[in-house]
């Protein structure tokens, strides 16, 4: 098997739903399930083939759905299950086919398998979370993510315990080494898989699997507990029976979202012989522009195009012969990709948002969007805390406040780094709210929906954001070379251009990418000209093209044919 055995989960697009951002129906300012039903011809005009649905489960929300109190009943700020069953039918009628987020290193501290592990000591739930008895003294250090003091231990009174959470105190860690547990979550997995569901998007799905032992961070890790949290010593044995007792049951998708996972890993989890799963989300990229291994934190320097082509060349060769790869430029947990890789200003927002449109959809792998990419939503940039809402901002904030850190630096970061960037309502008209919600919003509503950056207001041009996206994602269809076809760089040291060619059989595509505010000449020695022929580009300048090279406008985006 090769990488050129076709599979629909290969030829995808898919987009990526934050459902209380997205449409609100009964008017609470929180978007819910029948609001997506209500769009699912907006999405199905977009030409994705796959809806990645963020948690829709019973929640306490203490992160925003990924801490789950009940696996197999919906939210009822979401709606109820009946209204879920209409939005799978509605999608099926569409042809499209729906992936939901599998969070099953954690669940919430008020599902029912965690209140009774905290009961005794001797509960038969007990063994479902991890817990260190007290008389131990002091757990060896474990970093949390969302902890206000950056602490993964929490003690309990009640049984005189500390348990482990690597994410909010809200949030315990399930016990994987438990078999039990883990016919638990298969049995979760067959639950949705029966009623339709077409696959799982991972959350951190490699902390899965830990050393029970609980020793302290080795030296190797050199305090990076990222890495350490992600190579746990059964990690590939679960992924492995997982897929053996369940997956390899169902024509399904899988993506594992996976931190701290680096590229001599990689086929571990994705070389098909391994039966692990289909592909995954490294994390190189988002940590182009951070500022160390501080995972929140923007750098000063801006970042290097030479950098950006390296990780996205170094990973296409890690699945040119096994495997598959994910292509993403943002999410739910990360800043708008057309404000952070891109440029935002009023003079560049199109071209740079269109420009990324075709970088994604002409590169080897399944790419994925963010709801609102295709209408280039921006960040937010909110000024003040009490616009946040994400635990991560909130809760940092509270902790720099105790260490009496200057705040305004903080706030200052957080409008380039902040998840909220991502998380503010779908902006579908110019109206009040964006016509997202007839009430107040549970987040701040993006002014510059006001300003064309809006679903309504790119329809009618011809030439928008919006209409670029959907005659992008057809040439990508029309075209397999650019699913499967050989990725080649070229321009390696160009510091505005990025090109590269695609090739597969017959076909062969050469694209050129501006990621520069300066008009570019490049020369390409290597390609005839007399056998190009332009595609598509997203400036409507006169193409400019002369023996072999080339003039690149600021943000252009050019794919051709090779004849």
């Amino acid at each position: 098997m090769d990488t050129t055995q076709r599979k629909w989960w290969k030829e995808g697009v898919v987009y990526q739903i934050y459902p209380r951002s997205f449409q609100d129906t009964n008017g609470n300012g929180i978007g819910d399930i029948n609001g997506i039903t209500q769009r699912l011809d907006h999405i199905q005009s977009l030409g994705v083939d796959i809806i990645w649905l963020c948690p829709v489960y019973e929640s306490p929300n203490d992160d925003n759905g990924y801490d789950i109190s009940d696996y197999k009943s919906i939210m009822a700020e979401f709606g109820s299950m009946e209204d879920f069953e209409a939005l799978l039918s509605g999608m099926k009628a569409r042809g499209l086919k729906l992936v939901m987020d599998l969070v099953a290193n954690h669940t919430s501290d008020e599902h029912h398998w965690f209140k009774e592990s905290k009961k005794s000591r001797d509960n038969k739930y007990r063994d479902y979370y991890h817990w260190w008895p007290a008389e131990k003294g002091t757990p060896p250090k474990r970093w949390s993510y969302f902890d206000v003091d950056g602490n993964a231990w929490k003690y309990d009174e009640q049984t005189d315990a500390y348990y482990l959470h690597y994410f909010s105190v809200k949030q315990p860690d399930l016990k994987w080494e438990n078999p039990k547990v883990r016919q638990e979550i298969y049995d979760v997995l067959r639950f949705w898989f029966d009623k339709g569901v077409d696959g799982f998007r991972m959350d951190v799905i490699p902390f899965i699997s830990k050393d029970i032992t609980y020793p302290e961070l080795p030296e190797e890790y050199k305090g990076n507990f990222i890495p350490f949290y992600s190579n746990g010593p059964r990690l590939h044995e679960f992924l492995h029976e997982m897929n053996k007792e369940v997956l390899s049951k169902y024509d399904i998708m899988t993506v594992g979202e996976t931190p701290g996972v680096n590229i001599d890993q990689a086929l571990k989890f994705v070389d098909e012989d391994r039966e692990e799963l289909n592909m995954f989300f490294h994390f190189d990229l988002m940590s182009l522009d951070r500022d160390g291994d501080e995972v929140f934190w923007m750098r000063d320097e801006p970042w290097k195009l030479t950098d950006f082509k390296g990780i996205f060349s170094k990973w296409d060769a890690v699945f040119a012969e096994k495997g598959w790869g994910s292509l993403f430029l943002s999410n739910h947990d990360f800043p708008r990709s057309v404000s952070r890789w891109g440029n935002d200003s009023e003079a560049h927002w199109h071209n740079s948002a269109t420009m990324l449109h075709t970088f994604l959809l002409t590169m080897r792998g399944t790419p994925y969007f963010y709801f609102g990419d295709e209408i280039g939503m921006t960040n937010a940039y909110f000024d003040t805390i009490d616009a946040y809402k994400d635990i991560n901002t909130v809760n940092r904030y509270a902790l720099l406040q105790q260490e009496g850190v200057a705040l305004e630096d903080f706030l200052d970061n957080e409008k380039d780094a902040a998840r909220d960037n991502a998380r503010t309502p779908m902006q579908w008209d110019s109206t009040r709210n964006a016509g997202f919600t007839t009430d107040n919003p549970w987040i701040g509503v993006n002014p510059n929906h006001k300003k064309g950056i809006n679903v309504a207001s790119q329809e009618k041009d011809e030439d928008s954001v919006l209409n670029y996206f959907r005659r992008m994602v057809q040439l990508r269809k029309s075209n397999l070379g650019l699913v499967y076809g050989a990725y080649q760089l070229l321009l390696e040291r160009n510091e505005q251009v990025y090109a590269y060619t695609r090739t597969h059989e017959n076909e062969s595509f050469l694209i050129l990418l501006s990621f520069s505010t300066e008009e570019a000449s490049v020369t390409l020695d290597e390609i005839e000209f007399d056998k190009l022929r332009l595609l598509i580009s997203n400036d409507a300048a006169e193409e400019e093209k002369t023996d072999s090279k080339f003039v690149v406008k600021p943000y252009q985006a050019m794919v051709y044919q090779i004849l």
